[in-house]
């Protein structure tokens, strides 16, 4: 008893010098309210208690609030990093089969994808893609409006991002079995110019799905036209 009562004394002092370590634990500061509302009887309704459980619950809820906008911030933020250090591996080449190879190599990795495919419409559709077969295709008129759409009457934006299964062996050859979800850049080359179609696929489903933001997509598909144009040019 003596013991005890020497143990409690000493918890009392430690309170009384800084009793933030109590308002500071939910948990300790809840117990303490369940108790003063048992010593108040089940027929008196604690009105402070009721406002510190809602305040409590909107705490909690504030909380989980401010760590998804900080999770979202970071995603952002490390997505607009990576869109950056792409765009500078586009304007590293210094010819027309440099920024070819590239597309199976450094914009490849910068990206973080799993296969990358150029789609350039020509009449002369029969034309050969220079060696680059495994990055660079050559296809009549209306293929990439129709690749993006899927055959179906729908409007053909700058960016599409979707899942599939299975993917298109035109597109991605062998490879096709393993890709799961693809990002299509629908790229304007300009006044009496066919369009073109930068293709990304990745083998993670969820990499790109149709919920997604295209912003920054959108900004690298604006600055890849713009080094496409200057090779045809």
């Amino acid at each position: 008893m003596i013991e005890q009562a020497e143990v409690l004394d000493a918890l009392r002092t430690k309170i009384l010098t800084d009793p933030e370590v109590i308002l500071e634990d939910q948990d300790l500061m809840r117990a303490l309210i369940e108790a003063n509302e048992r010593s108040l009887g089940g027929n008196i309704v604690d009105l402070r208690g009721i406002a510190m459980e809602r305040l409590e619950s909107r705490l909690d809820r504030l909380e989980d609030t401010h760590r998804s906008v900080i999770a979202a911030a970071y995603e952002n933020l490390a997505g607009t990093n990576l869109i950056h250090g792409a765009i500078l591996k586009v304007l590293e080449p210094t010819d027309f089969p440099a920024f070819l190879t590239s597309l199976s190599g450094d914009l490849l990795e910068s990206l973080r994808v799993s296969r990358l495919r150029l789609i350039l419409e020509s009449k002369e559709h029969d034309s050969p893609s220079i060696g680059f077969e495994d990055v660079l295709s050559i296809v009549e008129p209306g293929v990439v409006d129709h690749y993006i759409t899927a055959g179906r009457d729908v409007p053909v934006r700058p960016v599409s991002l979707r899942q599939v299964s299975p993917a298109s062996e035109d597109v991605y050859g062998d490879n096709a079995a393993y890709i799961k979800s693809e990002a299509l850049l629908r790229l304007d080359l300009g006044e009496g110019r066919l369009p073109g179609l930068l293709v990304m696929g990745s083998e993670d489903p969820h990499q790109f799905r149709p919920n997604q933001g295209t912003d920054l997509l959108t900004f690298f598909g604006s600055a890849f036209e713009r080094a496409i144009k200057r090779w045809l040019a």
